[in-house]
């Protein structure tokens, strides 16, 4: 006989509402009542009978996410990050891709392009301040311009970036190109060149603006420009692994040591980081974490009181071969 909802307040000794809160990831239940009930939950076995569920909430059990391309490793990451805490939470995740465009956004934003499911989360590159949701339930991620009354889930990307480029100069490297001037997600690229010049700042040291597309191809011929005009540096922030993977494809080309005489770090930590070779060290944003931020913030805006809110994810610094001594 299937466990019902009953048998699992029975055995956690609380009330079958309390059960359902937490069954349905209400917010409203207390860490300590949230563990009991779901050690009841794996004890007995209870799985929740969800056409039943969707019949009497309302709801659809399933989240859009969108995101802009998955050419860039780092939203396939992200995608099987919401994927993975989706499941946790009983929820199937459908995926869309925007191309960045902002037409394609905005319309998803306003709960367009035939979306049928409880919330969306995007991975926005294109959308204003001023950009509105309806009322459909919206999360985004990413990068956002102060002022947004849209709930948003960030990373530290200004504070990343300054410990990237810390490390660089801790290990004393002096000619620090940052790599990817003027092209990404505009918000991002602003964050991390900040966090850039930050750091140079503290040592008193000028910085080494190099322009190209956040992508292997462009950064390295980027790199390799940069050292026929015998501007070698000794580090480079890139602003995203794939830029940081063609600037250690263009060096090894030109037999350059790395990192004896560069040393390299990205942003992101793609699985390619960590098989490249050199491996590549890099600020890795705590997927899992923004995942779960995500998807509570979509549960959350069912409260009608709900106020939109920004909560930053954290990262950390994976210090690799690529800067190593």
């Amino acid at each position: 006989m299937a466990v019902s909802m009953s048998d699992v307040a029975r055995h956690a000794g609380v009330s079958q509402r309390t059960v359902s809160n937490v069954v349905n990831n209400y917010v409203h239940v207390s860490p300590a009542t949230r563990a009991r009930v779901q050690a009841s939950l794996d004890a007995l076995g209870y799985r929740p009978n969800t056409a039943a569920r969707r019949l009497r909430t309302g709801r659809t059990g399933t989240v859009t996410l969108a995101v802009p391309t998955f050419r860039e490793r780092y939203f396939a990451d992200l995608a099987e990050a919401v994927v993975a805490a989706a499941r946790e939470r009983s929820t199937t995740v459908l995926v869309e891709t925007t191309g960045g465009r902002h037409e394609t956004e905005l319309e998803l934003l306003r709960g367009g392009g035939e979306i049928l499911t409880d919330g969306l989360i995007m991975s926005a590159v294109s959308l204003g301040r001023t950009d509105q949701r309806s009322t459909h339930p919206v999360v985004l991620i990413g990068d956002r311009e102060p002022g947004s009354a849209i709930d948003h889930v960030g990373i530290k990307n200004r504070e990343a970036a300054q410990a990237a480029v810390s490390h660089l100069l801790e290990t004393g490297r002096r000619r620090i190109v940052l790599l990817g001037a003027g092209h990404g997600p505009r918000r991002s690229y602003q964050l991390r060149r900040q966090g850039y010049q930050a750091a140079l700042k503290k040592y008193g040291i000028a910085p080494l603006i190099v322009e190209c597309d956040w992508t292997t191809a462009a950064a390295a011929e980027a790199v390799t420009a940069l050292l026929t005009e015998k501007a070698v540096p000794d580090g480079i922030f890139a602003m995203n692994d794939s830029a940081a993977l063609g600037a250690l494809r263009a060096l090894g080309r030109a037999g350059i040591d790395v990192p004896g005489q560069v040393s390299v770090v990205g942003f992101d930590d793609i699985v390619e980081a960590g098989l490249s070779t050199p491996s590549l060290s890099t600020v890795a944003p705590l997927l899992d974490d923004i995942a779960s931020m995500a998807l509570d913030l979509l549960a959350e805006q069912l409260d009608e009181e709900h106020v939109p809110q920004h909560r930053m994810a954290g990262y950390e610094l994976r210090v690799r071969e690529s800067t190593g001594r």
